[in-house]
């Protein structure tokens, strides 16, 4: 991308950049909803994923060059998303910073309105760092369901020692959350054995919240595919060690776009061919590359 590009795309705001991808979307979502493989319905997951560590100096950008999930000395830029899993094509419907001081509500709350625009949501997974009390009420003041794990307290590891000693592999129960003052959010705990664990202790359980029941505990396996979607979202991205913030999301955000370019091209070319869409792709990465440089000239 050259110097002209570069100085524009600078000067364009997050809620500039953000407003230019959904409108992006929306436009690939009519064309893929014209087949009828796709539906305008279905589940979400909401993760966060950090760039490469940041080895520069980031003295005046310490509020978007924020620490790493796993807690270490390291830092680097953070990114939200939403996207379609399951059996639906694993579109990104939306992307947006992590800045300091933001809570995962806030952020949840902002991805689930773009979705919504979008698609009829059904079910919401993510991952433990969004297992706050305060998430789990608004998910289901908003009438949607939702998996997520939980991260094991005192009482849950003394639980799943019992489970242990036991020799179950699954356990249900409801748990009142705390919300502050005398209020309080009502969920279902749900221990499961892990399969192949090595260990002997209360790690050989996984705990989920959920407020559906245990029959929606599958479908977490489909959070997989936005860790498989992360990886392939790198592949994307421009290199830059610039440390200008809306350059570094345009560069994330123009990623997500191409990946969900190609996932919708890999539908309609499996509809074309085969009259049906399976989920393992026949076009890949590079040949939608190939044929976007050749259309644009970007690349």
């Amino acid at each position: 991308m050259g110097h002209a590009h570069r100085d524009h795309i600078r000067g364009l705001s997050v809620p500039a950049i953000r407003e230019m991808y959904r409108q992006a979307v929306g436009r690939l979502l009519d064309e893929v909803a014209e087949t009828e493989e796709f539906f305008r319905a279905g589940i979400v997951a909401i993760d966060i994923t950090e760039a490469d560590p940041f080895t520069g100096d980031r003295t005046g950008h310490e509020d978007e060059i924020i620490g790493t999930k796993e807690k270490s000395d390291e830092y680097a830029y953070q990114w939200a998303t939403v996207q379609l899993v399951g059996n639906a094509v694993p579109l990104v419907l939306d992307a947006r910073p992590v800045r300091k001081g933001e809570s995962r509500l806030e952020i949840v709350e902002d991805l689930l309105d773009s979705a919504e625009e979008f698609v009829h949501v059904d079910n919401v997974l993510m991952d433990r760092e969004f297992d706050s009390q305060h998430v789990l009420e608004v998910i289901s003041q908003r009438g949607l369901s939702y998996v997520v794990p939980k991260r094991m307290q005192t009482s849950e590891k003394a639980q799943a020692k019992r489970l242990l000693q036991r020799d179950r592999d699954r356990y249900e129960t409801d748990r009142k959350l705390h919300l502050g003052k005398n209020e309080w959010y009502e969920t279902t705990l749900i221990y499961r054995r892990k399969e192949d664990s090595e260990h002997d202790d209360h790690w050989r359980y996984s705990v989920f919240m959920t407020n559906r029941g245990s029959g929606h505990l599958t479908e977490y396996g489909y959070r997989w595919e936005i860790e498989s979607g992360y990886r392939s979202i790198k592949r994307f991205m421009a290199a830059t060690t610039s440390t200008d913030f809306g350059l570094r999301f345009f560069y994330f955000a123009f990623a997500c776009l191409l990946y969900s370019i190609w996932r919708a091209v890999d539908l309609l070319v499996q509809v074309e061919l085969t009259g049906e869409y399976e989920h393992s792709p026949i076009v890949t990465a590079d040949n939608t590359l190939t044929l976007l440089k050749k259309e644009t000239g970007i690349g």
